[in-house]
């Protein structure tokens, strides 16, 4: 307002970036901006506000007005923004050209279209009429209508025939009727997707174009790199069965396939190297020879100048040289390092103790190592320590690889590749090593018991001392001669597991005498049993004795003349001493009993005797028992001199029995009761001091043998020793037992340990019961058991043949026993 109260108009312009580009003069005008409604919102409110549309008063253009109070000075500030405006933002958003958008306000009265001259019906002055939805000329607009723009959101629906897609989107503006506006934008689906679905054309077409130039291409290269791959494929394949025959030769110019065919030529190197020293190792029987073998091994495939294995004893805590080996020498003797005790603080010790490899670097101020030196021709040796531990994570030896200072240096790279393999190696060998110690151990260990037990039934009975100890020597010997006989015995010869079957069972071929009384293996006399019964007959011959005299002085004392009765006295107590001499004689056996011998001891044992002692009184269960079978006799009683009374008779238990069909196979005439002690019974034996009773309890020694070898678990090779233990009392005929077999049914080792100990029991000088008999007494009667079909006639020539027979006596043999023998007169016979 000018000094004369006249109102002027400045007019200000600015380009887009707010940089003033001109002016006008000021000019009069009537327009008062406070008398405005977008002035007097303002006025009224903190915050940007907008009027509703009107007709602008200097554009005269239909618009709204954006206005804002500014704090502090009292002022205004209005933009005015029109529906053209508006218009061209919305047409902005077209995405396809059959697109529709419009913006509504809060009465979805049509703010913004892109048709922005349909978004007016009509303006009076000021005062501005909008269009709605159905006033815009567009089907689909009118379709949708007003009902599905009240909540915002997308949309979906089909018109005319044509998919249609859109949202509907709320906008918060201050000052419009609740500040409330609503975007609609829908477009048609196919015109929407259209370009994405040329795109995916066009790639199609790239794609197959790309693959018809490509395939020619790929195939050439798919050949050049299949034909390497299906060697490798069968390479693979023959690894997968384990055949590692042959190398990888296989090289190509791609980077990656010649890699791996290096790589699998090596994996295949190695896996066949490793599985050879395995199978190598397992199939080892004897320790020191597995132990020179690993060392031996280890040398080959680490490449070093040495290797020393160490052994480490628990009992004396030490660690032994083992094998020792050296690439220009070979084999070198073990004692060329000394031992070297845990509690010597070594370099020996301190890998032990570190347990994972060491390296050592060693002069000749190390005593253990200082005369190993001279044998690699160095004066330092480069030492690598692999302790080998067991299963329990222990140590249990040592492996050292020796290498002379100052190795080339191509050597030296591939040392430490090397030392990845003899670690996983020597793992192996520690576990190998483990498995044949405990396997020797158990050898051992059933050695040492096989020992102890013969050795128990030697010392059992003094009559048998030494007997099992010297037929395995004896059949260890024939069976060696029959090895060495390669013309008559071309097919019999015996590896490692075959002696050591023929060793076990020459040990154990008598261990079933454990079972068998010492009475009855000992019984030197025919009355014999815990004690001799021949006192208890002598004590009656001297009753007999004293009640002659008795009787003499009776008949003196009664007035008889004492001169007339001593002649007759004196002839009955000598009739007594003859008898006893005899019956003693009787009871001592021998060869053979004369039928009249026999006659007159059952005379002698019919003479009486009376016994006014109670007999079942103070004696053991078992034999109060045995008296319960006859009624106790009124006392005094008299008894016959030698009598064969029925508790003499021992029964049979039932663990005593054998059943005929027996699972073993034997074939033995059982005797009714266990044992017969009846006096004249025994008495009356024919031949030697057994009766049959006692007689099948030592035969029966040989079924217990049997029967307690056969309860062993055997591994396979050893199977076959129950059948060779007890084997040595079966005859070539058949009439040998426990089974009865012939010959053609028995083993040869079998028919040698026969004769071996048929040989020792008639040449032992420890059995009191007989006198040994010299060399040529006992090959007498062997030639008798031959020409009998007893022993194996072949193998008797061999024994004589081949001198076993002298070279045992000489040994074993008192020297008076190894008399001459012409052997020519028993070979003849054979």
């Amino acid at each position: 307002i000018d000094a004369d109260g006249a109102r002027r108009l400045l007019r200000i312009f600015f380009d887009e970036h707010l940089r003033e580009i001109g002016r006008r003069a000021p000019e009069t005008t009537e327009y008062d901006p406070r008398k405005r409604p977008w002035y007097k919102q303002a006025k009224a409110t903190d915050t940007v506000s907008a009027v509703e549309p009107y007709l602008f008063y200097f554009l005269r253009v239909i618009g709204t007005t954006i206005s804002y109070r500014a704090g502090g000075i009292d002022a205004v500030v209005a933009a005015d923004v029109t529906m053209h405006q508006i218009s061209e933002t919305v047409d902005k958003h077209l995405v396809t050209p059959n697109s529709e958008v419009a913006l509504l306000d809060a009465s979805l009265d049509v703010l913004a279209y892109t048709v922005p001259d349909r978004t007016i019906l009509r303006w009076d002055n000021e005062r501005v009429r909008l269009a709605r939805l159905e006033d815009l000329g567009s089907g689909v607009l009118s379709f949708l209508g007003e009902k599905r723009l009240q909540r915002p959101g997308p949309l979906g629906f089909t018109y005319d025939g044509r998919e249609w897609t859109g949202v509907v989107r709320t906008l918060n503006v201050s000052g419009v009727k609740g500040r409330d506006l609503t975007l609609v934008m829908i477009s048609p689906r196919d015109e929407l997707l259209a370009d994405a679905i040329a795109m995916v054309k066009r790639s199609l077409l790239i794609t197959l174009g790309i693959i018809a130039l490509a395939i020619p291409l790929v195939s050439l290269v798919a050949a050049f790199i299949s034909r390497a791959m299906k060697k490798l494929a069968g390479e693979a394949e023959l690894i997968s069965r384990f055949d590692f025959s042959g190398s990888i030769a296989l090289r190509s110019r791609i980077r990656e396939v010649d890699e791996l065919a290096r790589s699998m030529d090596l994996m295949k190197g190695t896996i066949s190297r490793f599985l050879a020293l395995i199978r190598s190792l397992a199939a080892e029987q004897d320790f020191d020879a597995m132990l020179e073998q690993i060392t031996g091994e280890t040398l080959n495939v680490s490449g070093a100048d040495g290797v020393l294995t160490y052994l480490y004893n628990e009992d004396t805590r030490t660690f032994s040289p083992g094998s020792l080996f050296s690439r220009e020498r070979g084999r070198l003797e073990s004692s060329l390092v000394s031992e070297v005790t845990m509690d010597k603080n070594s370099n020996l010790v301190r890998a032990c103790a570190a347990g994972e490899i060491h390296h050592v670097q060693v002069g000749r101020t190390v005593s253990e190592f200082a005369e190993l030196l001279d044998h690699f021709h160095a004066e330092e040796l480069q030492i690598s320590i692999l302790p080998l531990k067991d299963r329990k994570d222990e140590v249990i030896g040592l492996l050292c690889l020796l290498n002379r200072v100052g190795r080339p240096e191509t050597e030296a790279a591939t040392w430490e590749q090397r030392l990845d393999f003899i670690r996983t190696f020597s793992g192996f060998a520690a576990v190998s090593l483990e498995s044949r110690q405990l396997l020797e151990m158990q050898k051992r260990l059933m050695d040492s018991f096989m020992h102890l037990l013969a050795g128990a039934i030697d010392a059992k009975s003094a009559y048998t001392g030494g007997h099992c100890q010297r037929v395995p020597v004896l059949t260890r010997m024939l069976a060696r001669a029959a090895c060495e006989d390669t013309e008559r015995y071309r097919d019999f010869q015996l590896d490692t597991e075959g002696w050591e079957a023929v060793h076990l069972a020459g040990w154990l071929h008598d261990c079933g005498k454990v079972t068998t009384p010492e009475y009855v293996v000992d019984k030197s006399t025919k009355l014999e049993t815990i004690y001799d019964r021949i006192h208890e007959i002598r004590t009656r011959f001297e009753v007999l004795k004293r009640d002659a005299e008795i009787r003499f002085w009776r008949r003196v004392a009664g007035g008889a003349d004492p001169e007339a009765l001593r002649s007759d006295l004196d002839k009955e107590l000598r009739e007594l001493d003859d008898d006893f001499a005899f019956v003693a004689r009787c009871n001592v056996g021998g060869e053979f009993m004369a039928p009249e011998d026999v006659d007159r001891l059952e005379r002698i044992g019919a003479r009486t005797w009376q016994r006014s002692l109670d007999d079942r009184i103070g004696i053991s269960r078992e034999e109060a028992k045995r008296k319960e079978r006859i009624p106790a006799p009124q006392l005094p009683v008299t008894e016959a001199l030698l009598d064969d009374r029925p508790d003499h008779l021992i029964e049979r238990g039932d663990n005593d029995r054998l059943d005929p069909d027996n699972p073993w196979g034997f074939k033995l005439n059982m005797p009714e009761y266990l044992y017969n002690r009846g006096e004249l019974y025994n008495l009356r034996i024919a031949r030697g001091t057994l009766t049959a009773e006692e007689r099948y309890k030592i035969n029966d020694h040989i079924v217990q043998t049997i029967i307690m070898l056969e309860k062993l678990p055997y591994p396979r090779h050893l199977r076959q020793v129950p059948e060779l233990a007890g084997g040595h009392h079966e005859t070539m005929d058949g009439r040998g037992y426990p089974r009865g077999l012939t010959g053609a049914q028995m083993p040869l080792t079998a028919r040698m340990m026969a004769i071996a100990d048929i040989f020792e029991a008639l040449t032992a000088t420890d059995r009191p019961y007989k006198k040994a008999k010299t060399l040529s007494e006992a090959l007498k009667i062997m030639s008798f058991m031959k020409k009998d079909n007893h022993i194996d006639p072949d193998l008797f020539e061999l024994f004589l043949r081949s001198g076993v027979y002298l070279e045992y006596a000489r040994e074993y043999l008192d020297p008076a026993q190894v008399d001459e023998v012409d052997i020519a007169r028993y070979l003849d016979q054979a």
